[in-house]
């Protein structure tokens, strides 16, 4: 999450703490080269995962992609890779950034790749959208196409009978891995709940649990 002055909001696995560790903790290389334009790059609370980064130390020789939000169905699906776009809304930018800077302070629970990894944290903070249901796959759409593919691959196995060309197995298989990716994301679920940031400490004090976060919703 951009969250200005050229700095960005992320979440990765944590790094215990101890003697050489302290308050601060590096992503890339920010830590070795002392990072001269940001002193606070790096930034992280002991056993956290949430780090302050400066733009250039997260890119490192990477490229910089725009992650779309308010998607329509249509594009989504049309979309073959996951991970780039939802049919949820973005909330304002005073409000996602506020989310970030929280749970910069306050931590996001433990690194699951399948559960709770960075593109579930930016989706959280960019929409405040919590998936209750723990038992599936969580919000990232990276994670849901990782476990689309192969299921679009099983389901659609029994149309091999009836179709004798490759080419139309394989259209199959497409259309029904697209679909379980449009399954899976939060704009369209019904196990996602608006959750205020400030309550993020309790439900992570509660081991991330939905029944801890449904417990404080009908409060």
């Amino acid at each position: 999450i951009y969250v200005g002055g050229n700095k960005v909001v992320h979440f990765t696995r944590a790094v215990e703490s101890g003697p050489n560790v302290g308050g601060f903790n590096s992503y890339s290389s920010s830590k070795e080269s002392g990072c001269p334009n940001f002193p606070d790059c790096g930034f992280r609370l002991p056993n956290s995962g949430v780090v302050l980064t400066c733009l250039d130390c997260f890119l490192g020789k990477g490229s910089l992609y725009l992650f779309e939000y308010g998607t329509p169905p249509p594009v989504f699906i049309a979309k073959i890779r996951g991970g780039t776009c939802t049919t949820a809304q973005s909330d304002p930018p005073e409000t996602v950034i506020h989310r970030a800077m929280y749970l910069l302070q306050n931590g996001f629970g433990n690194y699951n790749v399948f559960q709770n990894n960075c593109e579930d944290f930016a989706l959280y903070c960019k929409t405040g959208l919590l998936i209750m249901d723990k038992s599936g796959v969580g919000r990232s759409g990276q994670a849901s196409s990782l476990v689309g593919a192969p299921l679009a691959a099983v389901l659609s196995s029994p149309f091999q009978f009836f179709l004798a060309s490759p080419v139309g197995v394989a259209t199959v298989t497409a259309g029904m891995y697209c679909m379980s990716r449009y399954a899976t994301d939060i704009g369209v679920r019904t196990d996602v709940v608006k959750v205020p940031v400030e309550e993020m400490t309790a439900i992570i004090g509660h081991g991330s649990s939905g029944e801890a976060g449904l417990a404080i919703k009908e409060k």
